[in-house]
């Protein structure tokens, strides 16, 4: 089982905030730094506001050396897929090869109407062609030139430069959806990512997308299965109590939908989950000024797995 962090930082905190989890990440041992692409705090103020998750990452690669970095997940309506491209190759070379690109549909309106952004009733259409153009793009020979003409985007003659370190940039791509998400997931996934599903769901999801695989003829190993949970890990039940009221939230909740509870507990629900085919697990890592946190999670629980 691999544990990475994944941040909410539109919630209410800093570059310098963000920079101090993803150094713990490194130093700690975890395999990755992940972090939502919003622009809206979900309650409260998020002050002291919104950052943006590519300039955030780009900061990131320069400050750090061997952890992964990314999005979980950046939205189709924010970001052009050209220039998306260009903003993705140039954060993995700044990186050394670090980036990994999650892209999903949008779903938050309230944010796209606090800062202008159009947000249209249907945009599964926008994401499959964001997913050709950047892909596109990446993978056109240096020399050669890419065009598209799809009903979203047109690309005319274009250099399809930079090009990232990678070849190819990981993907990340989830969702529950049946049927249009497993068969996205097929052509371009290197991780199918399962974000605060019914845990009894997981094993169904993942085989979605297995099938979906194969009948594209693409071996369902070649993609890493992930969940994304809310961690809250305690040494004992009154710092988990500590750590739920410093999230809002409730023990008894926090236990039934993601990784917490006692250290023991949290290692025993790893296990399950990995029993469901999870391979990866991004622990939603929701107060971070709390470097104990991830400090105990790295000290007592990933030994374990």
């Amino acid at each position: 089982m691999q544990l990475r962090i994944f941040t909410e930082p539109q919630q209410g905190a800093s570059y310098d905030d963000q920079l101090a989890v993803a150094k713990a990440t490194e130093e700690l041992g975890f395999d990755a730094f992940f972090r939502s692409d919003h622009f809206l705090a979900m309650g409260g103020d998020g002050r002291p506001g919104p950052t943006d998750s590519w300039v955030t990452l780009a900061g990131l690669a320069r400050e750090t050396s061997r952890i992964r970095l990314g999005t979980l997940v950046s939205s189709a309506t924010f970001r052009h897929p050209g220039m998306l491209a260009i903003q993705v190759a140039q954060v993995d070379a700044m990186s050394g090869g670090r980036v990994e690109l999650g892209l999903g549909t949008g779903w938050f309106a309230a944010e796209h109407a606090a800062y202008g952004i159009p947000f249209p009733d249907k945009r599964f259409g926008m994401l499959e062609e964001q997913l050709a153009v950047v892909t596109g793009l990446w993978n056109t020979p240096t020399g050669e030139t890419f065009s598209h003409h799809g009903r979203h985007y047109q690309l005319t003659d274009s250099p399809a430069l930079p090009k990232p370190a990678q070849s190819p940039v990981p993907i990340v791509i989830g969702g529950q959806g049946k049927k249009r998400t497993p068969a996205l997931a097929a052509r371009y996934a290197s991780d199918f990512n399962l974000g605060f599903a019914p845990l009894d769901q997981i094993a169904a999801g993942f085989e979605r997308v297995r099938e979906a695989c194969r009948a594209v003829e693409r071996d369902p190993a070649e993609i890493t299965y992930s969940a994304a949970l809310v961690a809250c890990v305690g040494t004992d039940e009154a710092e988990l109590a500590r750590r739920a009221a410093a999230i809002g939230r409730e023990p008894a909740e926090l236990r039934e939908h993601g990784v917490a509870g006692t250290v023991a507990e949290v290692v025993d629900r790893l296990a399950w989950l990995a029993e469901q085919g999870v391979q990866r697990t991004y622990l939603q890592i929701l107060d971070l000024s709390d470097l104990d946190h991830l400090d105990l999670i790295a000290r007592e629980v990933a030994p374990q797995l």
